[in-house]
């Protein structure tokens, strides 16, 4: 009977070693690293519409608002992420004297799309609730004005608020700032969900 070969399972030393010399990002847990797909038009440009309006609310504060390009590192779990935003209040910390591996985010923010919606809600929101940082976890759509703040409370457990349309503000209470949903979406191109099956009249 044939044995099949044990798979070999990666340090995350030796993670950190191909990542940084890769071309293309990918996440890491378990010993295992996977290719981080490139998102969409919209997706960036929400991206970078978050990150500009955070930055313009928290100018003077002590904070700092980071791109996807900085890796979060959630101890507890080994994983190894690039959120599409994070943001920390207060005081950096880095995993080594590189510093391009961050430990405690305050805020951070997902985009979702129609291949990252259930990992974003499920196993890496699970994964990301075991950083004592955290405060607020976002998860924003990009086919329609909708963003799902969850929000740690003094318990420890979590609230979820929907912000929904374009006329809405949402207020992230751990930054002691309110942006308005226009912002988030300025110059956004609403296009079909691919998650809901288009509907067509007429018989089959």
């Amino acid at each position: 009977m044939a044995v099949a070969n044990p798979v070999h399972r990666l340090t995350e030393a030796e993670y950190l070693e191909i990542e940084r010399r890769a071309e293309f990002k990918s996440e890491f847990l378990d010993g295992e690293m996977f290719a981080m797909a490139g998102g969409t038009r919209w997706h960036s440009l929400i991206a970078s519409n978050l990150n500009f309006a955070m930055r313009s609310q928290l100018k003077g504060c002590p904070c700092r608002v980071y791109t996807s390009d900085l890796r979060i590192k959630v101890q507890a779990s080994g994983l190894y992420t690039y959120p599409d935003v994070s943001v920390v209040r207060g005081q950096d910390e880095f995993d080594d004297e590189r510093v391009d591996t961050l430990l405690n985010p305050t805020v951070i923010v997902e985009i979702i799309s129609d291949s990252s919606d259930a990992y974003d809600r499920g196993k890496k929101f699970e994964l990301y609730r075991q950083l004592p940082s955290l405060r607020e976890y976002l998860l924003v759509n990009q086919y329609k004005p909708l963003v799902e703040q969850y929000v740690r409370q003094e318990s420890g457990e979590w609230f979820l608020r929907d912000v929904a349309g374009l006329e809405s503000k949402l207020t992230l209470p751990s930054l002691g700032i309110t942006i308005g949903l226009a912002d988030v979406y300025t110059d956004v191109r609403f296009m079909p969900d691919p998650r809901r099956p288009s509907v067509t009249g007429g018989r089959t």
